[in-house]
């Protein structure tokens, strides 16, 4: 490494005409400049310079060698551009991860990122299993609820609002819930942890606080598996409402107990490094916010939680 650098100082110098221009341009003294090229002469063994009280001027040696020194000094300065573009400008491949039920908003969020940016090309992988992101080569990922302990970076975008639903067919069979201990009662579509129950915290009326254990009927670890499930009318769910909001609207589901409101679902933004991160990965990361927050039921992260009002029934 000595050795590069000594070979940068004579493009320098060379570059300058002088020992003292070279040494005001590097910020060194004179003397430096002078004793490293002395040592680089020795180390190779060849004279580069002849030096006298008035100028320099190169050895024939001397020549060829900073041609070939001024290209590698160019080389590297055009790898240091390389990394400010790549600072500034997303380009290249932008490598994403996210759960089955949550692809459906990269696309909507990437496009106008994607259109702007001809040099930015995207890999969506999607699967709803953790996956190790950088043995995956991922730049981002994009993750739901709590987070396990881990060694990478994580960005809260927002909070989506989550909502107990069913489809019509359902209640008119079950019946609908009129409190939250009626729940235990019904069929339930979920994704418990221990694969039998599903413990539901839930704030009502007036800060009115209750917890509830359901038995889970149908389980699957997809969250897009189990909307399809519930609106066929197999049971009750914990839905989020900007994954349910066009059913709701259509009336294909519709909510159970509104006015209690299950706890809002975080939203990550998680990548390999904390630091340095490409313009790819922060664009990438503002656009998908800014999506997210547009969508019904979400706000931004470390808002204020609504009232617990109704919502509106379909």
């Amino acid at each position: 490494m000595d050795d590069l650098k000594r070979l940068a100082l004579f493009a320098e110098v060379v570059r300058r005409g002088s020992f003292s221009a070279a040494a005001r341009r590097l910020g060194v003294s004179t003397s430096a400049v002078s004793q490293q090229l002395r040592a680089l002469e020795q180390a190779h063994g060849v004279t580069l310079l002849h030096r006298t009280t008035r100028k320099l001027s190169l050895t024939e040696a001397g020549a060829r060698f900073a041609t070939h020194c001024q290209r590698m000094v160019e080389a590297a300065e055009l790898a240091r551009a390389q990394l400010a573009l790549a600072r500034e400008a997303p380009e290249g491949e932008l490598r994403v991860s996210a759960p089955v039920g949550f692809a459906r908003h990269l696309a909507p969020a990437l496009a106008p990122l994607l259109a702007a940016h001809a040099a930015l090309q995207l890999r969506l992988q999607v699967d709803d299993a953790l996956i190790d992101l950088v043995d995956a080569r991922i730049d981002l990922a994009l993750r739901a609820g709590r987070l396990p302990d881990s060694g990478w970076a994580a960005r809260r975008l927002c909070d989506f609002q989550s909502l107990i639903c069913a489809a019509p067919a359902y209640i008119a069979a079950a019946g609908m819930p009129r409190a939250p201990e009626d729940l235990a009662a019904h069929q339930w579509v979920g994704a418990p942890r221990d694969g039998r129950t599903l413990a539901l915290s839930l704030a009502g009326p007036g800060g009115a606080q209750s917890e509830q254990t359901v038995p889970v009927r149908v389980t699957s670890n997809n969250q897009l598996s189990l909307h399809q499930m519930a609106a066929s009318g197999l049971g009750l769910t914990l839905a989020v409402r900007a994954d349910v909001e066009e059913d709701l609207q259509t009336g294909r589901l519709v909510p159970v107990l509104p006015q209690w409101q299950p706890p809002a679902l975080p939203v990550w933004a998680v990548t390999p490094q904390r630091d340095g991160q490409p313009a790819k990965v922060r664009h990438a990361i503002e656009a998908i916010a800014a999506h997210l927050r547009a969508l019904p039921g979400v706000r931004d992260a470390g808002a204020p939680a609504p009232p617990s009002t109704p919502l509106s029934a379909a």
